[in-house]
């Protein structure tokens, strides 16, 4: 008898190799035509590989695959077989578009360095974007931040991160001799963050509220009817009067936030409230809530 689930997994598994050839291909484009030719080297292992180029020659994508393969192999005893091979094929795809496609494709780009550091920036977001929404990585300064977590997992990935990338950054400055390489490599993996956000997070982000209150039902009222949002009444004492109270919570769009604001306000200006960013939102009103993928 034929087993069902063997389709779903080879339809899953050209998906995410179709998932990786765009992105490779993207990456490609943001290094090739638009960081390594204008002197700007992004942070990870494609950065160092974009100043080894320079100074050598070497070709950008294999020096890349090189770097990453002790990385690679480190990963596999650490961070487990799965993520290793998902990252390996994301990065030989990335190599092959490097080298062997979009270097003869698409002609360098040689003129303004802002623009420059920009456009690579944002085609660099899309390809790591791409790649990260089928549970692959592209190698370089993510294995490395991996790596740093799982032995010191109260480090920041933020602070790894910028430090890795940062160091690369600085040796560009000093590799091309000139300090306008560092900061509009900066000005690349701003933006490249920023791209990869919006591609994972897209407009499924808001405000999270917890809102103290005395009126919870009026404001509770109030949101559901002029806004259209759920909201979660949750009972609470105050641990300086042991009084009892409430805490509304709700999750909102980014545009009713000041909505939200003046409409608690207008029921009872002695609310304290705490807006923080919710990056994901899912289940109703919001993006369907879909379960991870199970392993290949």
């Amino acid at each position: 008898m034929e087993n069902p689930f063997a389709g779903e997994k080879s339809r899953k598994l050209l998906t995410d190799i179709g998932f990786d050839i765009l992105g490779g291909s993207s990456i490609a484009i943001g290094v090739m035509a638009f960081s390594a030719p204008n002197q700007i080297a992004p942070g990870g292992a494609n950065g160092v590989a974009t100043l080894i180029n320079y100074l050598f020659g070497l070709p950008i994508g294999t020096v890349s695959f090189f770097i990453n393969l002790p990385l690679l192999i480190m990963a596999y005893k650490a961070l487990g077989r799965r993520f290793t091979l998902r990252t390996l094929r994301a990065v030989a795809i990335s190599t092959i578009m490097m080298d062997l496609v979009w270097r003869y494709l698409i002609p360098p780009y040689q003129g303004d360095q802002l623009l420059a550091a920009l456009f690579a920036g944002a085609f660099s977001g899309i390809g790591s974007g791409l790649v990260f929404m089928r549970g692959s990585t592209t190698g370089g300064s993510d294995i490395v931040t991996k790596l740093i977590l799982k032995k010191y997992p109260y480090i920041s990935t933020g602070a790894i991160a910028m430090t890795v990338n940062g160091a690369v950054i600085i040796a560009a400055a000093l590799v091309y001799g000139k300090i306008e390489s560092a900061l509009y490599g900066l000005i690349m993996t701003f933006a490249s963050g920023r791209v990869i956000d919006a591609i994972i997070y897209g407009s499924n982000t808001g405000k999270y509220a917890m809102i103290v209150t005395h009126h919870p039902d009026e404001i509770s009222r109030r949101i559901i009817k002029e806004l259209h949002r759920g909201v979660t009444i949750l009972d609470a004492k105050g641990a300086y009067n042991g009084q009892p109270t409430n805490v509304l919570m709700c999750v909102v769009r980014k545009q009713q936030f000041f909505q939200l604001k003046h409409l608690i306000h207008t029921v009872d200006p002695q609310a304290f409230v705490i807006i923080t960013e919710a990056n994901e939102i899912l289940g109703r009103g919001f993006q369907p809530f879909e379960p991870a993928s199970s392993e290949q």
